[in-house]
């Protein structure tokens, strides 16, 4: 992110317009919520997880415990409980 000067961006009248609410400040301008990506989606985090969950419960019916599992995935109990009865629901 970089600063940029209002008046090099924005046409005089809105310019005029936000120097009634601010002025000499440095405001942040969120991008739209249309544009915005959700968690995980830019840096692949979020299908790591999904493998990683896949996999829990592919151990889990083929046979692993849930304590075998905890260790393995260094998760607490209710996290790979409900990694489980989520795949299950899919």
């Amino acid at each position: 992110m970089s600063y940029k000067n209002g008046k090099d961006i924005f046409p005089p009248s809105l310019l005029m317009q936000l120097q009634e609410y601010v002025q000499g400040e440095i405001v942040y301008i969120p991008k739209k919520d249309k544009t915005r990506a959700g968690w995980g989606e830019n840096n692949g985090a979020r299908i790591l997880l999904e493998r990683r969950n896949k996999e829990i419960y592919r151990q889990y019916r083929n046979g692993s415990t849930i304590v075998e599992l905890i260790q393995r995935y260094h998760l607490s109990e209710d996290s790979i409980r409900k990694i489980i009865v989520k795949s299950r629901q899919a």
